[in-house]
């Protein structure tokens, strides 16, 4: 039979009889997606995301199945055609079931994956660990010792107990391996970048430009690097020789220079910098303290100040700062009322709202509580003054909640006549922190002004910003995810790439509060011990001394730990068809919204999984097994809303089948998998 001649996106195609449309595309170069097309079975047709479109006719046709047509014109690529694509995988996810990403990995704001250095913490391999580690977080021992563990939030264990210690994995790992582990870095190339600040954001920057083979300079104003992790953080939480230790890292990895005491529009200008420099990242944090807006608030301390100067004489002789008041509900607020009491002064904290508002971590005020710090909840500033004496009166007034603010939490009220004052020698004001945004630069609320697709300078394209001056005071785990962002836009930039930030697809089973334990998928025995708890230095020590809480857990205390993670996420994630068309065509995993079927997940077999939670219900693990296998284990069972692959009377897979797998290998989704996450 004569060759059959058509177009395809207006390039001439030759099809021979009995070809399809897409195997005619993939041999032109032209990139069709498909779930359940597979070579080695008869044709499905179910998924429909193979969708082109016959331009004469109008008709969109599945080019899995169709034949060209002499003269025929096909439409593989325009937005109408993806479009149609788009739709037909919202529809398969809108029954979709399963966790795409474990929910810790979700969490953390530097999108670690948690739960494989989790894995391999388990399996007692914490070299392994840090290098999955550092792939997103450059200061491991810092961020082991300081991350409010945002991970542990969203952890399943919560369901029945206590998260996994997850952030005591990462400790323990760079603890062990961090002098020694170097990584790939690749040939400098000459690009050269200045960074603004050597604090997490810009130590990240520096880190992540490293790897991509660009050098940088760091230009910081204080005598040593850290930024916060130096002079904000309490040498307690964070000793600084530790610091000092993982500072040298980046002296080994070559290409990276700090230079210290230098200080923007003093000592260099961002025109010298621009001239100099392939491209400038701003990473200056947010140094200046919120106002009280109180009468005699000069009279007061500002936290990060008051913290900076003992950070300064490195925690040694530093006055006792006797009956101190320290204002604020957060984190600063917390640890200046604990360093307050390791120098021994009377130690108040003063919060207009109540324990339960506090944006500081739990377990900070747990342990300043411990301490000896006393809280007045409820209770709102309202003057300062200086007494004959040389002591100081703060004036306050007792508050209730009222309805929620802006930001959802419930706003204080002034109780009429409850006023006071309380006697102090020091008055510490906690109560947040801000950027001062530097000449020439456009502010926004929160800091520098950036756009939001590639973090660079409102009308400066050299420049870019990343961390606490632009997204405000945040953490050090946020600060160093937004290092490795400003680079990734530097190094499209650098190639002549118009930056967006990538779209992420993701389907959960959901938060662990809307869930039942058994809505959990266990793919092993999980250890039911309960959550390891560090074991304090002694209370006298802790109260007159700066040494650091506790020590590092073992390593058999680590990998125990471990054992109690579930591992969440999906164990075919890493090539799962429709989450990987999903994610580049921009699908929404609620586009269509319903009540999905529910299925027990089949986990009998010792080495399948088979969550038909997952299934699509292509038939190609029964076509797989039917004609090609010829063991016909598998069929697709009911009709209508409740159809599902199954095997006979729901049995389960016999197992022998670990010897074949073959249905494993072809599911595009991971309904069926190996139990056994690589």
């Amino acid at each position: 039979m004569p060759e059959i001649l058509f177009k395809i996106d207006g390039r001439e195609a030759v099809a021979q009889p009995g070809e399809t449309i897409l195997t005619v595309a993939s041999r032109m170069g032209i990139e069709i997606p498909t779930l359940c097309f597979n070579q080695k079975i008869s044709k499905t047709t179910s998924c429909f995301v193979c969708v082109v479109k016959d331009i004469k006719t109008g008709k969109f046709l599945p080019s899995c199945s169709a034949c060209p047509a002499p003269g025929q014109e096909i439409d593989a690529s325009s937005d109408e055609v993806k479009d149609m694509r788009r739709t037909a995988l919202s529809l398969l996810v809108s029954e979709h079931t399963g966790d795409c990403e474990a929910p810790c990995t979700l969490a953390c704001p530097a999108h670690a994956t948690v739960e494989e250095y989790v894995r391999a913490g388990r399996q007692g391999d914490f070299r392994k660990a840090l290098e999955i580690i550092k792939k997103r977080i450059p200061l491991p021992m810092s961020i082991g010792r300081v991350c409010p563990r945002f991970c542990e939030r969203d952890c399943r264990r919560n369901i029945d107990g206590r998260p996994v210690s997850i952030n005591d994995v990462k400790r323990l790992s760079a603890d062990m391996y961090y002098d020694d582990y170097m990584e790939d870095c690749k040939p400098l190339n000459g690009k050269k970048v200045a960074i603004v600040g050597a604090g997490p954001a810009g130590l990240s920057a520096a880190y992540y430009l490293r790897l991509e083979g660009v050098s940088s300079v760091l230009f910081e104003q204080m005598p040593e690097a850290g930024g916060m992790l130096r002079y904000g953080i309490p040498e307690f939480r964070l000793p600084k020789d530790t610091l000092r230790r993982e500072l040298a890292h980046f002296g080994k990895m070559g290409g990276i220079e700090i230079r210290c005491n230098q200080t923007l529009g003093k000592d260099f200008t961002a025109e010298q910098l621009e001239k100099d420099f392939d491209a400038v990242i701003l990473a200056v944090g947010s140094w200046a303290s919120s106002s009280m807006r109180i009468p005699g608030e000069e009279l007061a301390q500002g936290g990060i100040q008051w913290l900076g100067a003992i950070a300064s004489a490195n925690w040694q002789n530093c006055k006792n700062p006797g009956r101190t008041i320290v204002v604020g509900g957060g984190n600063t607020a917390i640890d200046c009322a604990r360093t307050a009491i390791r120098l021994g002064g009377d130690v108040t904290i003063v919060y207009r709202r109540t324990r339960n508002e506090m944006p500081a971590q739990a377990i900070e005020v747990e342990e300043a509580m411990e301490e000896g710090v006393k809280f007045e909840f409820l209770t709102a500033p309202a003057a300062l003054e200086k007494n004959d004496d040389g002591s100081l009166s703060l004036s306050c007034a007792r508050m209730e909640l009222g309805e929620p603010d802006a930001s959802g939490r419930r706003s204080p009220v002034l109780i009429p006549g409850s006023e006071f004052k309380l006697a102090a020698d020091t008055v510490i004001s906690a109560i947040g922190q801000r950027t001062v945004v530097p000449a020439g630069f456009e502010a926004s609320k929160r800091g520098i002004a950036v756009n939001a697709d590639d973090f660079t300078c409102t009308g400066r394209k050299v420049f870019y910003a990343a961390g606490d001056c632009v997204s405000g005071p945040a953490t050090v785990v946020e600060a160093v995810a937004a290092g490795r962002k400003a680079v990734l836009s530097i190094l499209d930039a650098f190639q002549g790439i118009a930056h967006k930030e990538p779209y992420e697809f993701n389907i959960s089973r959901g938060h662990w509060r809307s869930l039942a334990k058994e809505d959990l998928v266990y793919l092993r025995k999980i250890s039911d011990a309960k959550r390891i708890e560090p074991e304090y230095i002694p209370m006298e020590e802790r109260k007159t001394t700066f040494h650091e809480l506790y020590p590092t857990f073992t390593q058999e205390q680590v990998s125990a730990e471990a054992d109690r993670c579930i591992e969440c996420s999906c164990t075919g994630k890493h090539d799962c068809l429709l989450r990987k068309h999903s994610q580049k065509y921009g699908v929404s995993s609620d586009a269509y919204k319903g009540s999905k079927p529910i299925s027990a997940v089949d986990v009998r077999h010792k080495y399948i999984i088979h969550d038909k939670q997952k299934c699509i219900r292509c038939g190609t693990c029964v076509k797989v097994c039917g004609e090609v296998i010829n063991k016909s284990l598998l069929a697709l069972m009911k009709r209508g809303f409740h159809t599902m692959c199954d095997t006979a009377f729901g049995q389960g897979f016999p197992d022998y089948c670990v010897d074949c797998g073959a249905c494993v290998k072809e599911c595009p989704t991971g309904a069926l998998d190996w139990k056994k996450k690589d």
